[in-house]
């Protein structure tokens, strides 16, 4: 469906055009994300930044989540996953311990160039290069929202339809371009799906800044 990213992004930006009026934050949840979230700030002529979030990896199944961290101390875990799979207390403390300490060392590195976006009273635009769960976004939607984000928009590639049904109770609109069924993963949309690296984030992070001053900060 798509080349890579860039491409996925710029489609994506077309798809947000009637955007441009409302002067939103656009914001990239890393890695995959920031080089989708880059091609539509660029587009709508707005600020570009990251929302730091950590997904819950089940114990032994990482990639399957039970739930996702954020920064602000937001917190979302999938009880029913948790108990339908036996996840002890125990474990899901180590697990949220560790995904504390990486999400700590992502800000660290991300922001170590600039300060977050300003947020409060803003509209916002959460980009992902795809969505699998929807664990991970919406605990990016509750720390947007913390964070003082109104409306809070999610905006992505690819997802199944029934992950934006659970996400449309949380955000105020869900965008999604393509809705592939049955839908396997998130790389099946794209050709190039290489992994983006820290340094690519920071890269674009770093380019943004020095190419965009916000009018409405």
């Amino acid at each position: 469906m798509f080349t890579d990213r860039i491409d996925a992004g710029r489609r994506l930006a077309e798809r947000l055009a009637s955007y441009v009026t409302l002067r939103p934050v656009v914001l990239g949840l890393p890695r995959g994300g920031v080089p989708v979230a880059a091609e539509v700030a660029k587009a709508l002529k707005a600020p570009l930044d990251i929302i730091l979030v950590r997904k819950l990896g089940l114990p032994g199944h990482s990639e399957y989540a039970m739930g996702a961290i954020g920064e602000g101390d937001v917190r979302y875990v999938d009880w029913n996953v948790v108990s339908e799979l036996g996840v002890s207390a125990a474990q899901l403390s180590r697990v949220v311990e560790r995904e504390q300490t990486e999400l700590q060392n992502r800000a660290a590195k991300f922001r170590a160039e600039g300060s977050r976006a300003e947020l409060q009273g803003r509209m916002v635009i959460i980009v992902d290069d795809g969505i699998a769960t929807g664990s991970t976004a919406l605990a990016a939607v509750k720390v947007a929202r913390a964070l003082g984000a109104h409306p809070v928009v999610v905006a992505t590639p690819v997802a199944p339809a029934d992950t934006l049904e659970r996400l449309h109770g949380v955000a105020d609109e869900v965008i999604a371009l393509e809705t592939p069924s049955p839908f396997y993963a998130v790389g099946q949309a794209y050709l190039d799906f290489e992994q983006t690296s820290d340094d690519e984030v920071a890269r674009i992070l770093r380019l943004s800044r020095s190419e965009h001053v916000d009018p409405a900060a």
